[in-house]
């Protein structure tokens, strides 16, 4: 019974590696992707805390 199973090599048995394939055109560092984060973060706190009064909306 164990005679008719199929070894397949440990390097390609069912593993695909996809970052190889392709390459992104815009490209960022992760300290670039945290200070935009962070950046958003801001804008919403000030707009939450001054939003209303900048366009009229009280």
């Amino acid at each position: 019974m164990s005679q008719d199973k199929i070894s397949m090599p440990s390097s390609m048995a069912g593993l695909t590696r996809y970052f190889d394939d392709y390459k992104s055109k815009i490209e960022l560092k992760p300290q670039t992707v945290i200070v935009l984060i962070v950046l958003v973060i801001i804008v919403e706190i000030v707009l939450n805390w001054q939003g209303y009064g900048w366009f009229g909306l009280q």
